[in-house]
């Protein structure tokens, strides 16, 4: 988002469920031409998202993984929207909230549900339990990667595919190329005819192609029932294989007609041509989600595309306060099935023709549509929301944007910079609500402005304090981060979490847009409390540019049973918990650079807690332990070497380190304290080969939320390291040693190679 828009304080809420085609494409038009005044939160359980179009080609092996996919977390970020990894599982519509798996609900002024379809399982015993669906795509794409591997290694597979629509055909004809002489491939499909939908010459030319390939098929065959490796068909016939694949006729989410939202008869949400619930205004439809009332259209990726422009237009109109309009979707279109032999058959109509010209064609639409989202320019600045004209009307969202901007300008500092209090009781209120039973917030009933709390006799009391401005743009998920992050100091120690004191810094918005970022954020906070068992006490909230938390942390450990980091002994391994990298890689994520999987292998490291992990290091006698963070690795080694004038041995090939992070650090791609922690290389014994290894410059990368770097007896260190992979730490290895030789010269720590 450009700079003008991003100053513009968030007036309402849209909230869009799923990463479909329609919402991929408005969000690529939002980042042209922003909605003003509008904060936008994407939800989505996969962050990079398949083009229908080219899946088959992918399955095939004609495309990447990347050619196939949208990367969705990278969009977001370029259309100035946040991101929530999750899976959505239903829509309050009385309190206006999206209900989310394993966390915390979002508010939502309006919403839009993209969330595609499903080949629809239910009706025939079985089919869920032992057949796998064509969606979702990830699901499938696990099995089919397994069948593969399996192939590859000698072992012969066949595969039956229930399903002889195009999607059915498709995949039978690409997963035959791929197998080869190593596969069998059967399609069973319900109607006398394979392709009911297209024209006689289209479905000719399909029932040839498939005999070619040596592709069995069975019409007016209906599965009745699915076995472990059997489909029973209403013939009598049974059809065996080790894989069964579902390509049936589309079904929608079951939580979209749970949620009360008036549904078609499929289930699938009902909008009008203005493509709103025609129950609830402000839910929007779109895509295989939903069906327009009185002009129903095949679930098709066509629609989906073509729903993106009115789909938005009519989100702004509706922020706007002005009237929509409607949307005619076409009657008929070109369709481009791949013969995965280089060829494709286009079929309208009465046109049937198959050619490499059609496959040519249909490639060059596809990779076209998907450089949409590869090739994201750096937008120049737009020209700021206009102030709405005298006597217009008082209630729209220009109006509402206006009053905050003015607002945001005459903002006081100090102590009046705080967010105000409605906001914080409505935030705590709801929190409490939504939270019950929790015991982090146990005290928060209590309106004292400061925290009291006994020490337990014989105990000493371990305090640290962090600060981070947010990395990720999802509040919820960033205050788990940001906790996790605080409290590993006392993990590092192996003191037992006590409680913990807030600071949160929120950006200026409505009352409602702040709420709610500032109820997510404590979400968060508390998800990681609840799990350490600490309580939050309280704490302090301001209004700022950018959202940032910090908290003050407090332990408890018994007296000299903390784990300090200067006290390294001779002769013990150097144990990593976690691989190393967020630093280049959210320094590449801000410049668009960085693949939305590599920054959720990122997250997955930094939303582990360390406590576990300190509690095995100590069982294991660590002799020293520090949390690796802000000074990257060979900065953090150093100051629990130089107490001591210890000197340690790496070896630069055992380092974890995050997927892709090798990758933009190569590409010059570092973080803006790169340059400071390298300064530690005075303390490095670097041969010529080792710094122009791929890994040297990622000693330097400064972590957030980063593994536990600790010093055990060498004799321990394998029973160690399996104890905590075996505990959720997977990227945990040995990395070097403590060397047995004399100190290093006065004042001084060093590390070798």
């Amino acid at each position: 988002m450009d700079s003008a828009s991003a100053s513009i304080p968030a007036a309402k809420n849209l909230v869009l469920v799923g990463g479909g085609h329609s919402h991929a494409l408005a969000l690529r038009m939002l980042a042209m031409e922003p909605l003003a005044g509008v904060q936008i939160t994407v939800v989505s359980d996969v962050a990079h998202a398949p083009y229908s179009g080219m899946l088959p080609g992918f399955i095939a092996g004609y495309y990447t993984y990347d050619e196939a996919h949208i990367d969705v977390r990278r969009l977001c970020q370029f259309a100035g929207a946040h991101f929530v990894q999750a899976e959505c599982v239903g829509v309050d519509v009385s309190s206006k909230k999206v209900l989310l798996k394993g966390r915390s609900a979002l508010a939502f002024d309006a919403v839009s549900i993209n969330t595609g379809s499903t080949p629809r399982m239910d009706n025939v015993p079985g089919a869920d339990t032992f057949a796998i669906g064509s969606k979702p795509v990830p699901a499938l794409l696990q099995k089919w990667n397994s069948i593969i591997a399996r192939a590859k290694s000698g072992s012969r597979q066949s595969i039956a595919i229930v399903g002889g629509g195009a999607g059915g055909v498709e995949i039978a004809l690409c997963m035959k190329r791929r197998l080869g002489d190593q596969g069998d491939v059967t399609l069973v499909h319900r109607a006398p005819e394979i392709l009911e939908t297209h024209n006689p010459k289209v479905r000719h030319l399909f029932s040839q192609l498939l005999e070619e390939r040596g592709i069995t098929v069975h019409t007016g065959e209906g599965v009745i029932e699915v076995r472990n490796g059997q489909l029973l068909c209403n013939s009598g016939r049974t059809v065996e294989a080790d894989h069964l694949l579902w390509v049936t006729s589309a079904s929608p989410a079951e939580w979209i007609a749970n949620s009360g939202l008036k549904t078609d008869t499929n289930g699938f949400l009902l909008v009008s041509p203005t493509l709103q619930s025609v129950s609830h205004p402000f839910v929007f439809g779109a895509g295989d989600a939903a069906t327009i009332e009185g002009k129903p259209r095949p679930k098709s990726g066509v629609f989906a595309v073509r729903m993106a422009k009115p789909l938005l237009d009519n989100l702004r109109h509706f922020f706007n306060g002005e009237p929509l309009r409607a949307y005619r979707p076409q009657k008929e279109f070109l369709s481009l099935i791949g013969t995965a032999n280089g060829e494709a058959v286009a079929s309208r109509k009465f046109l049937a023709w198959r050619s490499s010209l059609m496959w040519q064609l249909k490639d060059r639409i596809d990779r076209k549509f998907m450089r949409k989202f590869e090739d994201l320019p750096l937008m120049p600045g737009m020209a700021e929301a206009p102030e709405p004209a005298s006597g217009a009307r008082t209630d729209s969202l220009a109006d509402e944007v206006s009053e905050l901007r003015r607002r945001s300008q005459m903002r006081c500092l100090g102590c009046a910079a705080k967010v105000g209090s409605s906001i914080l009781t409505g935030a705590l209120d709801r929190l409490r609500s939504e939270r019950s039973d929790s015991p982090a917030l146990a005290l928060l009933d209590h309106a004292e402005d400061a925290a009291v709390f006994a020490v337990p006799g014989g105990m000493e009391m371990v305090q640290t304090v962090d600060y981070l401005p947010a990395l990720v743009d999802d509040p919820l998920l960033f205050g788990r981060i940001a906790t996790l992050h605080c409290f590993s100091d006392i993990f590092a120690m192996g003191a037992l979490p006590h409680s913990a004191l807030a600071t949160a810094l929120v950006p200026f918005a409505s009352d409602t847009v702040a709420g709610e970022t500032l109820f997510q954020l404590l979400s968060g906070v508390v998800d990681v409390l609840e799990e350490t068992g600490a309580a939050l006490y309280g704490g302090h909230t301001a209004e700022g540019n950018v959202l940032a938390l910090g908290l003050t942390c407090n332990g408890f450990a018994a007296p000299g049973s903390t784990m300090e980091k200067s006290t390294p002994a001779c002769g013990h391994s150097i144990i990593l918990t976690k691989a190393i990298g967020t630093g280049t890689l959210f320094a590449a994520s801000m410049r668009l650079k960085a693949r939305g999987r590599w920054i959720d292998s990122a997250i997955a490291s930094m939303s582990l807690s360390n406590l576990t992990a300190s509690r095995i290091l100590r069982e294991y006698h660590a002799s020293a332990c520090t949390d690796v963070t802000g000074f990257g690795l060979a900065g953090h080694l150093l100051e629990m070497l130089r107490p001591l004038r210890r000197i340690a041995r790496l070896d630069i090939e055992a380092i974890p380190l995050l997927a892709g992070a090798v990758d933009t650090s190569s590409g010059g791609i570092l973080s803006s304290l790169h340059r400071q922690n390298s300064r530690a290389m005075h303390g490095l014994e670097t041969p010529e080969a080792i710094s122009r290894h791929a890994a040297y410059p990622l000693l330097f990368d400064p972590q957030t939320s980063g593994g536990l770097l600790a010093m055990v007896p060498r004799e321990k260190s394998s029973d160690c390291v399996a104890a905590l992979i075996a505990a959720g730490y997977p990227e945990t290895t040995v990395i070097g040693s403590i060397d047995d030789a004399a100190p290093a010269a006065e004042n001084a720590a060093l590390i070798r190679f």
